[in-house]
């Protein structure tokens, strides 16, 4: 996120932000559920629709509520309260003085165009994680799991990250203790989902009768639809992270093209090599691959360090869904630790790395603040807190609960189970 403020809200400005808050909507409605929709088996589509659907709603509601307060608000660090660490603030209840004023953490935008925008985040972030135990994990598991995890994961990262008092922020708060930096959302989003998903995989166990019988995608087609809704929705995730209509935008679109394509046929290549083949899901992960990786870097690189990031992008992320992950057994049913989590990581790392001053106006700076340490800091802090906070909130799931269908009910398909309907008439 772009904090500079400025003198007073931009009509342009205000539209190109509303515009990209539609276009991460799309991401996840129907973008995420088309794309995950199609990889699972086609007794389970319509389970994967109720969890995006649902998903979205109750993180605008929770953010509405309170996540925006608690994430952007800084009333509990001014009260010197240890809590002010975690969260920002109480202020901003149920948008409470959110409108039409200046955003406090970029004067061209209003403040109701900044919280609807970060909404979208709030959304998607949580449903990102249903990929890794599709097909196997109860809705109304789910929903718990997802709704307690934006309050113990996302809403502390992000303040931590982007809050004007996170202890992370290196562009919002200049007293921030280390300075770190995502564009968009590589941290926050990609690492905080990629690794609570792969530990809760862990947990909930793998499907039933996974490696003993083949689990193939029941619809590719859904699957590039889904590739395509998603790579358009990621330039409202990534230029739109600029907040305005500037060059910060305009490199953060380059950029996220550049690398979704580099990621996109390095994938392909690599594949060719260890299968022999190049497959269509390939094309589709390694596209996916190069938008989450790139995504902290967005508005800092150069084009040429875009594609770079994209190429190790496709080769690394084949490499955790093809090598890593059959290799110890974990059931990541759609790879969202092997793109999000793998992905997010290298991201934030290129990020420092592959800084270009020119591409941003507080560069500089903040490389004279000792950014790589920053970095690796929020990095740390955001792999720890995602996994400790996952294990205890699927316990405590799983004791009110229970986490995981059964063997007869995953036979059945969670589509009749869960929802008692099926998503194709077999008449």
């Amino acid at each position: 996120m772009l904090f500079l403020a400025t003198s007073s809200p931009s009509a342009a400005d205000n539209a190109w932000v509303l515009i990209s808050t539609a276009l991460v909507l799309m991401m996840c409605i129907p973008g995420l559920f088309l794309f995950y929709g199609g990889l699972v088996r086609g007794r389970n589509v319509l389970s994967i629709a109720a969890q995006c659907l649902a998903l979205t709603a109750i993180g605008i509601l929770m953010w509405w509520g309170f996540g925006y307060s608690l994430v952007f608000g800084k009333s509990f660090a001014k009260e010197g309260a240890l809590l002010g660490h975690v969260f920002g603030g109480s202020e901003y209840f149920a948008f409470r003085g959110v409108g039409v004023e200046p955003s406090p953490y970029e004067g061209r935008i209003f403040s109701g165009s900044f919280a609807l925008f970060q909404a979208m985040f709030a959304a998607i972030t949580p449903a990102l994680i249903i990929g890794a135990v599709a097909e196997r994990m109860k809705f109304t598991a789910v929903l718990l799991f997802s709704t307690l995890w934006s309050v113990g994961v996302y809403y502390p990262v992000a303040h931590a990250v982007w809050g004007c008092s996170g202890d992370f922020a290196g562009l919002a708060n200049e007293g921030a203790a280390f300075k770190a930096i995502d564009f968009a959302g590589g941290i926050v989003v990609h690492m905080t989902s990629g690794w609570s998903a792969l530990l809760l995989c862990i947990l909930v166990g793998p499907r039933a009768g996974f490696g003993k019988r083949p689990m193939t995608p029941h619809s590719m087609v859904l699957c590039v639809l889904g590739t395509g809704l998603l790579w358009t929705g990621w330039y409202g995730f990534n230029a739109g992270s600029a907040l305005a209509i500037d060059g910060v935008a305009l490199q953060a679109f380059l950029t996220t093209t550049l690398s979704a394509s580099s990621a996109m046929l390095s994938w392909a290549v690599v594949e060719r090599t260890h299968r022999g083949k190049p497959s269509v899901l390939g094309l589709c992960s390694g596209a996916v691959a190069g938008l989450a990786t790139v995504t902290n870097a967005a508005g800092f690189v150069s084009g040429s360090s875009a594609v770079l990031i994209g190429i190790l992008a496709g080769m690394v992320s084949y490499w955790a869904c093809s090598v890593l992950k059959p290799r110890f057994g974990y059931d990541d049913a759609l790879d969202t630790f092997g793109v999000h989590g793998v992905g997010g990581t290298i991201g934030a790392l290129a990020t420092v790395l592959l800084v270009d001053e020119t591409t941003h106006p507080a560069a500089a700076t903040l490389l004279e603040k000792g950014l790589v340490r920053g970095q690796l800091s929020a990095m740390g802090m955001c792999i720890l807190l995602s996994l400790i906070a996952t294990w205890v909130i699927a316990k405590l799931v799983d004791a009110l609960v229970g986490l995981r269908a059964s063997e007869e009910e995953q036979a059945q398909g969670l589509d009749i189970v869960d929802h008692k309907e099926e998503g194709y008439n077999h008449s």
